[in-house]
């Protein structure tokens, strides 16, 4: 009688250790748990417990999300190995992956079985600090993962990953610095500092910021505009009211926050409904890419580039003219 009840109960361990492993268990955790090789052989046997790697169990069927199959991964290779690179991004849903390999990375240099359907890489020199646990996996950290990364993918495609991982609040400046001066050598470490660099820029001041934009607008010959300027209620950083066209100059740390995003969008609807259209342009755009920011106005504006410049030529033939006015005979 207490053997029929001692299995129930058993099995209801088992049941609740898969459950906070995507239906995933080990060897190790169940010896650990108090089960006997035997008990273990016997609900091999009996359809309890699915082989999905040598010494890694699904509970009750086979393995059918992809977590299962990369809690699996993570387990066959010990307490020293965990999801990275290509799996890894699937997994901090920085990036999608129809890879079926899954990316697995142990800390060691020794040599190891690789198992099927696993990419097996070895790194002796990754750190405890660079793992991490997200959802119940091991896994290397977002500044490991951004690292890694940074060696298979194009600069592009590590720059939208990046961005990703700021718009999900995972990116910390710091820890990928850091990450970075543990590993100089590391094969994609110099693209992952050069895809950083937006984030390690300082901003330039309002009133420089002003002048560079006036700037801009005289070497397209495009009249200036009027600098926070009040239209609809709403203070503008520069606009032509006659032409109903507004620009808004965005910065990193005062545009990004969350209520900020939210201001920024509530002010740009209510300046379209007062009949107006409105465009933002990044400090970084104004700073570093002038020539898009001025050929974007120009194509905006393009009635009073050639007023403009009508006006600056007859300016220019005035002022510079040596000759007397003719006169009217």
């Amino acid at each position: 009688m207490a053997r029929q009840l001692d299995q129930p109960r058993a099995d209801v361990l088992i049941a609740e250790l898969a459950a906070r492993q995507h239906g995933v268990v080990s060897w190790q955790q169940l010896l650990d748990a108090g089960f006997g090789r035997g008990a273990i052989a016997h609900r091999v046997r009996s359809g309890l417990l699915h082989r999905v790697h040598r010494g890694v169990f699904c509970v009750g069927y086979e393995p059918v999300t992809r977590e299962a199959r990369w809690m699996a991964a993570v387990l066959a290779y010990g307490a020293r190995a965990a999801l990275s690179h290509t799996s890894a991004f699937a997994h901090w849903d920085l990036r999608g992956s129809a890879d079926r390999k899954i990316d697995i990375t142990v800390a060691t240099r020794n040599g190891l079985v690789v198992r099927d359907g696993v990419r097996l890489r070895r790194c002796a020199t990754i750190t405890t600090e660079e793992l991490t646990v997200h959802r119940a996996i091991r896994v290397t950290t977002v500044a490991r993962t951004l690292l890694d990364g940074a060696a298979i993918l194009t600069p592009a495609g590590l720059a939208r990953t990046v961005e990703r991982a700021e718009i999900l609040g995972l990116f910390d400046l710091t820890a990928v610095e850091h990450t970075l001066d543990l590993h100089p050598t590391h094969p994609g470490a110099a693209r992952l500092a050069a895809a950083i660099d937006v984030f390690r820029e300082g901003e330039i001041t309002r009133s420089e910021l002003e002048v560079r934009f006036l700037g801009l607008c005289d070497a397209r010959g495009l009249p200036r505009p009027l600098v926070n300027h009040v239209v609809a209620g709403e203070e503008v950083d520069f606009a032509w009211p006659e032409q109903r066209l507004l620009i808004e100059t965005d910065g990193r740390k005062t545009h990004l926050t969350r209520p900020a995003f939210e201001r920024d969008r509530a002010k740009d609807a209510a300046l379209t409904v007062a009949g107006y259209r409105v465009v933002r342009f990044t400090y970084r755009q104004v700073v570093h890419d002038p020539g898009a920011v001025g050929t974007t106005l120009t194509s905006l504006l393009p009635q009073l580039r050639s007023i403009s410049s009508i006006r600056y030529s007859s300016g220019s033939r005035t002022k510079h003219s040596s000759e007397p006015p003719s006169r009217t005979r």
